[in-house]
């Protein structure tokens, strides 16, 4: 039965739908909040005054991947507009790092947050009933969060990889690989399409979700 089949088969397919459309809206709008918040920490207020402050997920939801996302647990949303005149330091690279970098990392924080809260849900509860359907959301949330921002983190356009990228490599070197950028909706959709590939995002995807759910173990033995 294939996926889309399963969420329209039965109750519980429609309501694993209905979670997972809730977990690809929340996922993709800290993604991009978190990009203009951090911008507009740095000095620019462009993210501010086109909307992308806001956590209504219609000022963020790219379709093309929004749809990646749901389907294949990897995308992106609509890439937050940066002005770096706006920065006030004179380090605009690392004012760059740090707002490309804050999409990922808000990502995995929440990953983080989803197993801990998980952790507790099987520790103190019988996982039954409301508490079934709170630990089914939060893993949903925490696998979804992974895929976002170990994806992101490619340095492939449009991606937030590719503009970490450009403060590392020397600036004529990430100029004459830009040129190639309306190529980057290309190149993801094939690899997200190669098994292979996927394999390799699934992978990180399951190391860091152990990573972080023996973590959650661990806080728990400490203080509880």
């Amino acid at each position: 039965m294939s996926r889309l089949a399963y969420y329209f088969s039965s109750a519980e397919g429609f309501l694993t739908l209905l979670i997972t459309i809730f977990c690809v809206f929340l996922s993709l709008t800290i993604h991009e909040v978190s990009h203009g918040y951090m911008a507009y920490l740095r000095g620019d207020n462009t993210a501010k005054y086109t909307g992308r402050l806001s956590f209504n997920p219609i000022n963020h939801i790219d379709p093309l991947g929004a749809l990646c996302l749901f389907l294949f647990g990897f995308g992106w949303a609509k890439p937050v507009m940066i002005n770096t005149r706006n920065f006030k330091t004179k380090t605009i690279k690392l004012d760059m790092v740090l707002t490309s970098l804050a999409g990922p990392v808000s990502n995995f924080i929440t990953a983080f947050i989803s197993v801990f809260l998980m952790v507790l849900v099987i520790n103190f509860t019988a996982v039954e009933g409301l508490w079934y359907l709170a630990f089914t959301i939060l893993q949903t949330l925490a696998v979804m969060n992974l895929g976002l921002g170990v994806f992101n983190l490619i340095p492939i356009p449009p991606l937030d990889g590719s503009k970490v990228l450009s403060a590392i490599l020397p600036t004529r070197i990430y100029f004459k690989l830009m040129q190639y950028e309306r190529y980057g909706f290309i190149v993801l959709i094939i690899l997200i399409n190669l098994s292979f590939f996927g394999g390799l995002l699934t992978l990180a995807v399951e190391g860091l979700y152990g990573g972080f759910y023996s973590l959650s173990n661990l806080i728990l033995e400490l203080f509880v």
